[in-house]
């Protein structure tokens, strides 16, 4: 029997606020000393009461109105009960049955694929709760220890419908969910550093049956690979046991990335375990109201405040710059590199020498060159010295073909280290391509008088010993010679010593 996978998404990210999504404590992610910022409110004394963080609802219906979810009148939280030891309280504050964003959706617009780039992966609820605190496991296992920095920090959860079907959708879900939250500013939604959580929840049925098969979610994947690795064993593991005529059982499983494997870790809760119900020490929010001083946001307002949304930025990069689909996504998925191009773009056209020839140089040449010899030689991108006039330059010499592409090549990689300006690079050292055969020839003489065999193995019909000889008359040249050019007078001086 052939089975199908339906699949629904949890994915948490922490908010980029001053402070904590209840009291004034500092919402630092980089605090190293344990237990720094932390107050009676978060630790959950007796007697006190929280604060709702504006700001952090703000970020919340800003990616509301990205994801076109609907934005409730009125929203309030609730007491999720559970008792775990990061968890002081015994209880977190979330929110339940009025969240602050209903609906929307988000296609799969990473995809290199342009019908799977057109998926839309509709969204449940985008909602906001308060995180908790980090445990951290001695080597041995013999004893925890717990820091309250993180309990408390504004914690946004997007809940997808279960209209997932695979581990690379799922991937390319979160990875373009991540891209947002960092387009909108609203979190840094790092997975290494915990700053974006994912959970799956991950049934198989048979293909054609409509009732969904029985519940599994895997808790706490921290990177794409984990989420794509974890979803196709649990689709193996499941269909494996279905095909033995067992039944799956409804739990909570962990991913165990050094094995590549799932393992069950508790029996799954249903919400009624959690006895959810109105958070008596907040009152309910009136979000916004068609009369303009109603409500504590205006939405028109919030609305003008997004930027221009990754997917909107890779329609244009597409349609207006001729880069391609995969060209697109390298230079969205690296905020560095994207604002590095933004810039070089910006001057050429100013400099009205924008056309679609250099927009793909510019392409190539960041892509390949300066992010392979950054990420090669681990570079950090504050210590790259190269400007984007200077590689302007650069483009525009190699565009016109003043200079060959190895010594654009090596030129760049210079000028990523050192800086300086291209110009004066090629002018100082005689770099200009050379095409005149009267400057050629002389070193042609040479590179044939040095290379007898390479001379030997062309006569003799091996048309690669060419590209031997090209290849060392490039580097007498320090790659200023047109290669072109080169080959064709090498191939006339052979030959005409051939014939005589």
């Amino acid at each position: 029997m052939k089975y199908e996978a339906v699949i629904g998404l949890e994915i948490h990210a922490e908010l980029k606020t001053k402070t904590k999504m209840f009291c004034s404590c500092l919402n630092n992610p980089e605090e190293k000393i344990p237990n720094k910022n932390i107050c009676p409110v978060c630790l959950g004394h007796p007697g006190t009461l929280p604060v709702i963080n504006k700001e952090a609802v703000r970020k919340v219906l800003l990616v509301g109105l990205a994801l076109h979810s609907e934005i409730p009148r009125y929203s309030k939280f609730d007491r999720k009960n559970y008792f775990y030891p990061d968890l002081p309280k015994g209880y977190q504050i979330s929110q339940y049955d009025q969240p602050l964003c209903k609906g929307g959706e988000l296609s799969l617009y990473l995809s290199q694929d342009k019908e799977e780039a057109q998926k839309k992966i509709k969204i449940t609820r985008v909602h906001l709760e308060e995180d908790t605190g980090k445990l951290i496991h001695s080597p041995d296992k013999k004893y925890t220890l717990i820091d309250f920095n993180r309990a408390g920090v504004p914690l946004m959860e997007l809940v997808t419908e279960p209209v997932i079907t695979s581990g690379r959708e799922a991937r390319l879900f979160a990875q373009g969910l991540q891209l947002l939250l960092r387009t909108l500013r609203v979190s840094e939604a790092d997975m290494e550093k915990g700053q974006m959580r994912c959970e799956v929840n991950i049934s198989l049925r048979p293909i054609g049956e409509e009732k969904l098969g029985t519940k599994v979610e895997i808790k706490n994947l921290n990177s794409f690979r984990a989420v794509e690795r974890a979803i196709e064993f649990e689709i193996q593991r499941q269909s494996e046991i279905l095909e033995r005529g067992e039944k799956v059982i409804q739990e909570t499983r962990g991913w165990d990335s050094q094995k590549g494997i799932t393992y069950s870790q508790r029996k799954k809760e249903e919400a009624q375990d959690y006895r959810y119900f109105p958070e008596p020490d907040l009152p309910p929010l009136h979000i916004w109201d068609e009369e303009k001083e109603g409500g504590l946001f205006d939405l028109e307002k919030l609305r003008e405040e997004l930027p221009e949304l990754p997917w909107e930025q890779k329609e244009k990069m597409i349609t207006d710059y001729n880069l391609s689909p995969v060209q697109a996504n390298t230079l969205l998925l690296d905020n560095n590199l994207l604002n590095f191009w933004k810039k070089v773009i910006e001057i050429l056209q100013e400099k009205k020498v924008f056309n679609n020839k250099i927009s793909n140089l510019v392409s190539n040449y960041l892509i390949s060159d300066v992010k392979g010899f950054v990420e090669t030689e681990k570079i950090e991108w504050e210590k790259v010295k190269l400007s984007p006039v200077s590689f302007v330059q650069l483009m525009i010499l190699l565009e016109k073909g003043k200079i060959s592409s190895r010594v654009a090549k090596d030129i760049l990689q210079e000028m990523i280290v050192k800086g300086g300006e291209a110009e004066s690079i090629v002018r100082e050292r005689g770099l200009e391509k050379v095409t005149a055969p009267e400057q050629l020839l002389p070193l042609i003489q040479e590179v044939i008088k040095e290379n007898p065999k390479a001379v030997e193995d062309y006569k003799k019909g091996k048309e690669n010993a060419i590209k031997f000889l090209v290849g060392q008359g490039m580097a007498k040249t320090k790659g200023s010679a047109d290669p072109k050019v080169l080959e064709k007078l090498i191939q006339k001086i052979l030959q005409e010593s051939n014939s005589s």
